[in-house]
């Protein structure tokens, strides 16, 4: 196993962690109500997922 023989620097080591990114969440939109959804994720307006009713809406339109 191969086994560092000197310290990284700070400079060196937070170059190479400068390169760690995440990426935008991809949104889908809802077969029910046409609303943007996270994929892989119930609807938070209908609460529906893969044509089924999980749960009731988180949000709610309160005027």
């Amino acid at each position: 196993m191969a086994v560092p023989k000197r310290k990284m620097s700070r400079s060196n080591t937070r170059a190479r962690r400068s390169q760690w990114k995440t990426t935008a969440a991809s949104l889908a939109t809802c077969p029910q109500c046409k609303s943007p959804k996270l994929t892989h994720i119930a609807c938070p307006t209908c609460g529906t997922y893969n044509g089924r009713q999980y749960a009731e809406a988180l949000r709610s339109e309160h005027a």
